[in-house]
């Protein structure tokens, strides 16, 4: 099936189509009656020289008849065929037979007499020919002559029947209207043009220009002002598009001064109001987690000082091992003491430790905590770490602890195996270090994403997870001066994405939020 496609025209393209149309029809009908009244003239021309030619026949053979001079009438008649635009004269007697005749054919034969006085018709050659008859009247000096024996009650003697060419007013007519023609060609392309430059000029112009504004400013430019160049009603109209422009300038402003104004203040309550909740829910955790962890971690700390010490004076075969072993257990639960002491004193707005660190240096500690257990779920890592990144000013600690939260989250996502691809990358644009840990798990649900970053939220069935890990990872990040985002497809995988202002010139030590080893997507 053949679909035909709708073309629009605009204004301009209209109003010249109607111009074009009008002057074509006017002149076509120009021509028309033109061409009719000058045939018709043409033929009255020739239908007049037709009658003339019989009165001059009829004068001419007048003595020739008194005197029933056969031999000098067919004389004559011949002659008179032989002129030019005289297609044949016939004489025919009241009986119909033709008496004279230029056709030699024609003699003595009984033809039709012709009934109208003038008619047009054409002839077995395909010329057009006009026929005028003439009768013959019996005048009183004709009866009485001593030749004839036509009494004088016969009115009519016979009839002159006298045929002119019409190819001549034909041949001229058709060369009329060849050049009527070309004549009306011409107009009608410089009527259009002529038209169609106006339209151009007056209308198209300005219409133009007035919907290339009312774009622009429906695009948000209100400063363009239309150009006024008359002062019709399209100048009118432009004058008033300015005005209107100018009016919705100024409520516009008015408008987007008052949305900047009320919006930061339901910002700064926004902010304000999660910020008590937020203190409120960890103060109420933090009493029970607080008495719950510190014994035990300040026992197993204890311990492990006192086996180190205890090694110090013992030699042996993998004594060096289980020294680097019980230095890690130390830092780790000095660690996990810090923990406890951040999320004791989130509430308080503890500062936090700020200096210069390397990126790279604290990615790679984070992934070799994680490391082992990456190789027991049978999970692919690649590091990338890029070379010669700027130092950035930020607590090591908090900031490992953000890169570990999402390591833990990716080797969760990816409890039957996967791929994990954990990157460091400068962004010349932002100024910025960025870490990018990425995973191709489970991924996040839609409806789930936008409340990944709510502390206390969490879709694990762990009883014993608080759903704290990623709310605080994002006040780590936050508190740094830094962003955190994120990037999943169900089914396919998660992306997140760290980053934090490269260089010295950090913020001053703002308050830090507690760490979590494991957290919650």
């Amino acid at each position: 099936m053949i679909g035909f496609r709708t073309i629009r025209l605009g204004l301009a393209a209209k109003l010249a189509l109607c111009v074009v149309a009008s002057t074509a029809a006017f002149f076509a009908l120009f021509g028309y009656i033109n061409l009719r009244a000058e045939r018709s003239h043409s033929e009255r021309l020739i239908e007049q020289s037709a009658v003339r030619i019989t009165d001059i026949i009829l004068r001419s053979t007048r003595y020739q008849m008194l005197h029933n001079d056969r031999q000098a009438l067919d004389a004559m008649v011949l002659d008179l065929g032989r002129e030019p635009g005289i297609h044949r004269v016939r004489v025919f007697n009241p009986d119909g037979r033709v008496a004279y005749s230029t056709e030699a054919a024609d003699l003595n034969t009984v033809q039709p007499v012709p009934v109208a006085k003038t008619r047009t018709f054409t002839d077995r050659e395909g010329r057009r020919v006009l026929g005028t008859i003439k009768p013959i009247e019996n005048s009183p000096d004709c009866s009485s002559a001593e030749c004839h024996q036509h009494p004088a009650s016969q009115k009519v003697l016979g009839v002159i029947d006298a045929n002119l060419s019409l190819a001549t007013v034909d041949a001229q007519m058709s060369q009329h209207q060849a050049s009527l023609a070309y004549f009306l060609a011409g107009a009608i392309i410089f009527g259009s043009l002529l038209g169609t430059a106006f339209i151009w000029i007056v209308v198209y112009q300005p219409v133009k220009a007035l919907i290339a504004g009312t774009h622009r400013v429906a695009g948000g430019d209100l400063d363009y002002r239309l150009p006024v160049h008359s002062a019709d009603e399209l100048g009118d109209l432009a004058a008033s598009f300015n005005k209107m422009t100018a009016e919705v300038a100024g409520v516009q402003a008015k408008i987007e001064e008052e949305v900047r104004r009320k919006t930061a203040e339901l910002e700064k309550a926004h902010k304000s109001l999660l910020k008590s909740e937020k203190m409120a829910s960890i103060g109420k955790l933090a009493a029970t987690v607080a008495h719950e962890i510190n014994n035990p971690l300040f026992g197993i700390l204890t311990y492990a000082r006192l086996v180190l010490r205890g090694l110090a004076r013992v030699e042996g075969e993998g004594r060096d091992d289980m020294v680097e072993q019980l230095q890690t257990i130390e830092r780790e639960s000095k660690r996990c003491g810090d923990l406890v002491k951040n999320l004791l004193t989130f509430s308080r707005q503890a500062p936090s430790n700020r200096e210069p660190n390397d990126l790279n240096t604290i990615v790679h500690r984070a992934v070799m905590l994680v490391k082992h257990k990456l190789d027991m779920q049978s999970i692919e890592l690649a590091e990338t770490l890029a070379d010669g990144l700027p130092s950035v000013n930020c607590d090591a600690n908090q900031l490992q602890q953000v890169v570990l939260v999402l390591l833990v989250n990716a080797s969760e996502a990816m409890a039957k195996g996967g791929r994990l691809e954990v990157a460091t990358e400068f962004d010349e644009r932002a100024e910025q270090g960025v870490v990018r840990v990425k995973d191709n798990g489970s991924g996040i649900p839609e409806d789930v994403l936008p409340h990944i970053f709510d502390p206390f939220f969490t879709t694990k069935e762990d009883q014993n997870r608080t759903g704290l890990g990623l709310a605080v990872a994002s006040s780590i990040v936050e508190q740094h001066a830094g962003e955190i985002t994120v990037q999943s497809v169900p089914g396919k995988g998660t992306e997140f994405r760290v980053a934090l202002p490269a260089g010295s010139g950090a913020e001053d030590d703002v308050p830090s939020p507690a760490r979590a080893s494991e957290g919650s997507r």
